[in-house]
């Protein structure tokens, strides 16, 4: 068993599916989208827990029960979970996104997977704080260290608090594209496999902490793949390596695939096999393909 890569994961199926207004302030990679977007939302996610499927990755999928939750394919936000049992649950920035969080999600795990114990932070939105899950951090599970672009959506303080209940080590950054605009979320910048990162390096503006991410990430064995801000705009930085019946797979859109060079690819594909996964109608919501998986790194019952 990989300890960076689970072999299960949730996904949320979409029924009210578009652009939610409410993020688009900070998330400058949403776009307008045109057509019955829920119904091709849908479809996309249809396909993309098919290929994971097929490539031996147990899915749980749960239908969408709200009827303003825009993002609720998106549920890396608000629940993570971590080994030895260890749930998180998550106080999310936008009003509208709060209602995304599942008790019956929760449920499942309990009831299929050994959990030992619940530490909800949920109810700090009363105070206007938020962390986002595994979109505010990037968390290498094997060098014990959470990696986190500074944003509204990722609040200090509970960032501290986070790592020292779940023995992560913050390392903190500012990230923003050419124009000065933040980015919003870690996992739109960078994801961590066993062997390889990919890092949009560029975009971490003071060079001291470009060096020490850098670093830090070569010192725990991955080879760290600078991506552009070109690749970053694609999604190419929202990626997430999973344990599937062949080996390490690496899930990422087609379009972020797209944007990879021919070296870049093999240098994935020394450690993971690349899976590209066509999603044009979830990426107008700011979001691809990591965003839209949470990954479960519990052990099943019964084993």
């Amino acid at each position: 068993m990989f300890v960076q890569a689970p072999r299960s994961v949730v996904m949320i199926r979409p029924h009210h599916f578009r652009s939610n207004p409410e993020t688009r302030g900070d998330n400058a990679y949403q776009s307008d989208s045109a057509g019955d977007v829920a119904v091709l939302a849908r479809d996309e996610f249809d396909h993309v827990v098919s290929t994971l499927r097929g490539r031996g990755i147990t899915v749980h999928d749960f239908d969408d029960t709200g009827t303003d939750t825009p993002d609720s394919v998106f549920p890396n936000n608000w629940f993570s979970t971590h080994a030895g049992g260890h749930v998180a649950v998550y106080p999310m920035y936008a009003a509208n996104r709060r209602r995304e969080r599942r008790w019956d999600v929760i449920e499942m795990l309990k009831s299929e997977y050994r959990v030992q114990d619940i530490i909800d932070y949920s109810g700090l939105e009363h105070d206007n704080l938020a962390l986002e899950g595994t979109g505010a951090m990037v968390l290498d599970h094997i060098g014990r260290v959470a990696y986190v672009a500074r944003s509204k959506r990722a609040d200090p303080v509970l960032l501290e608090r986070f790592c020292t209940n779940f023995n992560f080590e913050p390392i903190a950054f500012d990230a923003a594209d050419a124009k000065g605009t933040a980015v919003y979320h870690t996992n739109v910048l960078m994801a961590i496999g066993t062997r390889v990162a990919l890092v949009g390096l560029e975009m971490i503006t003071d060079p001291h902490r470009r060096s020490m991410v850098a670093d830090r990430l070569t010192e725990a064995g991955r080879d760290v793949i600078a991506l552009s801000e070109a690749q970053i705009a694609a999604f190419a930085g929202n990626a997430i390596e999973l344990e599937g019946k062949d080996g390490l797979i690496l899930a990422l859109s087609a379009r972020a695939f797209a944007a990879l060079a021919p070296d870049q690819i093999a240098r994935i594909e020394a450690s993971a096999r690349v899976v590209p996964l066509t999603i044009p109608t979830i990426e107008t919501a700011g979001g691809s393909v990591r965003c839209m998986i949470a990954g479960l790194h519990l052990s099943r019952r019964g084993q």
